[in-house]
């Protein structure tokens, strides 16, 4: 017991919480809310630097996510300095696809720009061109002027950690643009998704299949979360997929076509492929995680 100027007695504060019993609380903490709490005072602050706590934020692979970077970008680093520079985008594969740790609960997402992807018809300039936006964490979208056969493939192989992800493509319908600093949408190009459905479909190397179908521009009708298909960016769940071992790698394979030759269609932006864990996304959907 301490005692103040006046003579009163002062019990234990939260200065005196040992370090170690902190570190131990933190381990139940979400990276966030461990920041937060080392503003509080000395001993809350070591606890939150320690290795140890970072260590079990980070996911049980985190070194497959090293080893897309220089190693000295991350020599001698913390366990918290890794857990923050693996939560910015990890760009591999020439720039064209990014992974990157959720700053929240630590697990991997990942992201394929419509550049790493297989697009018939993309080097005509008369069905496709690349629009340069910031709309897009990749800074460029395709965007299909009109075609007949519409085609777009990916793959991507990667170790990811065991856990249930979904597969969504984002897409827009129309052709954007600002002007006098307002964003425009033009539909001078949109038609023929009304007709017949895009047909979307993942596979990964384990067997695992999923399939499904949607038209992308009923104007009469919204998404699934109420938004307006025209001029926005609408995300179309593919499916889900379980990794039970982060060894061998996990290849997934994605499609989105409609290859009915009986018309044309075009206006649409194709951005990217997001894979992320499933329950991940919904609580982002709902608010819950930023």
């Amino acid at each position: 017991m301490s005692e103040e100027a006046n003579g009163s007695a002062v019990g234990p504060g939260l200065g005196d919480i040992p370090e170690s019993c902190v570190a131990c609380v933190f381990m139940y903490l979400t990276p966030p809310e461990i920041c937060n709490l080392a503003r509080l005072n000395r001993s809350f602050r070591g606890a939150a630097s320690s290795d140890s706590v970072w260590e079990a934020k980070l996911p049980s692979n985190y070194q497959d996510l090293l080893e897309l970077l220089p190693p000295e970008r991350y020599h001698n680093m913390s366990k918290k300095d890794i857990f923050a520079l693996l939560s910015r985008p990890v760009p591999f594969d020439d720039g064209n696809k990014e992974v990157w740790l959720d700053r929240v609960t630590g697990r991997i997402c990942m992201s394929i720009s419509s550049r790493g992807m297989a697009i018939t018809g993309i080097e005509d300039r008369r069905y496709w061109n690349w629009i340069t936006t910031e709309e897009s964490r990749f800074n460029v979208v395709a965007y299909l002027q009109q075609i007949w056969w519409f085609e777009v493939d990916g793959a991507v192989k990667f170790h990811l950690p065991p856990d249930i992800y979904t597969l969504f493509f984002r897409l827009h319908i129309g052709k954007f643009s600002k002007r006098l600093g307002r964003r425009v949408c033009s539909f001078e190009h949109t038609h023929g998704w009304d007709i017949k459905p895009v047909r979307f479909e993942l596979s990964t190397s384990d067997g695992q299949q999923s399939s499904c179908e949607f038209c992308i521009d009923e104007t009469d009708h919204d998404d699934e979360y109420g938004n307006h298909k025209r001029g926005c960016w609408i995300e179309y769940k593919v499916g889900e997929f379980i990794v039970a071992d982060s060894d061998p790698p996990t290849e997934i394979r994605f499609s989105m076509k409609q290859i009915d030759c009986t018309h044309s269609k075009g206006g649409l932006c194709v951005d990217s492929v997001f894979i992320i864990p499933s329950d991940l996304r919904e609580r982002k959907r709902k608010g819950i995680l930023k």
